[in-house]
């Protein structure tokens, strides 16, 4: 993961371009505002300065303080920051997959962990209060496996596994063997 990913300023020479003004000058203008919330500080950039919703969020993210978008480091860091039960089961789930496939690449994108070959995702998971969900980063798989997954709550994108699930090894080498295929 390179340096400046969730960099906030890196938005800043694409704003300069458009907008015709550093961004301090943007940054000027926020502080002017005073205490504002954030939703009047997105409308003001948006509605009086026709600024996209991505700008002016790196724009006023930025004048509050928060430089970066990410959270996590490593992957290490991520399970770090989970429950107990929750980090054990998605570390078994990576260990399972990689064990099979050990070129494989675990990496932190969109502050989740997620496997990569090459520039492609093809795994990935976040975890919520009582389960872990699953992206196999491919709708038609898991379209096409509805019987495989006839045990969990499975969504358009995604599929949702309890955050203590006893490991179903074979039922993840099957979905990764399909995914890696296509």
């Amino acid at each position: 993961m390179s340096a400046t990913e969730g960099e906030r300023s890196k938005h800043f020479p694409a704003i300069e371009k458009k907008h015709g003004k550093p961004a301090s000058h943007w940054l000027g203008l926020l502080k002017k505002l005073g205490d504002v919330k954030y939703p009047e500080q997105i409308a003001f950039l948006r509605e009086k300065h026709g600024f996209s919703q991505a700008h002016a969020n790196a724009l006023v993210m930025h004048h509050r303080g928060s430089t970066t978008s990410r959270r996590f480091a490593t992957p290490k860091d991520y399970f770090a920051s989970l429950p107990p039960t929750h980090a054990k089961t998605a570390k078994k789930i990576f260990g399972a997959i990689q064990k099979k496939y050990p070129t494989l690449e675990l990496v932190v994108a969109w502050n989740q962990p997620m496997l990569k070959r090459g520039d492609a995702y093809v795994f990935g998971l976040s975890a919520s209060k009582n389960h872990l969900t699953i992206n196999m980063f491919s709708p038609a798989l898991l379209k096409s496996s509805t019987d495989l997954l006839a045990d969990f709550k499975v969504n358009k994108h995604t599929f949702i596994v309890p955050a203590d699930w006893d490991i179903d090894a074979a039922l993840l080498i099957r979905l990764m063997k399909a995914r890696l295929a296509e």
